[in-house]
């Protein structure tokens, strides 16, 4: 088997669950590298890459309020769920206990 598309199907896996993992984070305010420091000490990796283009993505979608904090030398940006964003984080974590629900079923018939 090539090992790199066994790598390239595992990214794939990972990056269905990457917007339940930042919008559980964003229940309180945070700038994007105290995000990635948090999901890294929480076990879920993410670069930095990935994170900025998906903030900006789900602000522009009207799920995460934003404020810039220009009171230290370096300005920052933080992130907090809106009302619409809290309420996709709850119909998504319905929709994902669901999915890993009959994904269960399915490997525990293989067992």
């Amino acid at each position: 088997m090539d090992q790199t598309v066994l790598n390239n199907m595992i990214v794939e896996l990972r990056r269905g669950t990457q917007i339940i993992s930042v919008l559980s984070q964003l229940k309180k305010t945070q700038y994007g590298y105290s995000l990635l420091q948090t999901l890294e000490e929480k076990g879920v990796a993410m670069e930095a890459g990935t994170l900025y283009p998906l903030l900006r993505r789900l602000e522009s979608q009207g799920l995460l309020k934003s404020e810039w904090d220009t009171s230290e030398s370096r300005p920052r940006k933080y992130y907090l769920l809106s009302d619409d964003g809290l309420v996709v984080y709850h119909q998504l974590i319905k929709e994902w206990k669901q999915i890993n629900h009959e994904i269960k079923l399915l490997i525990e018939e293989e067992v």
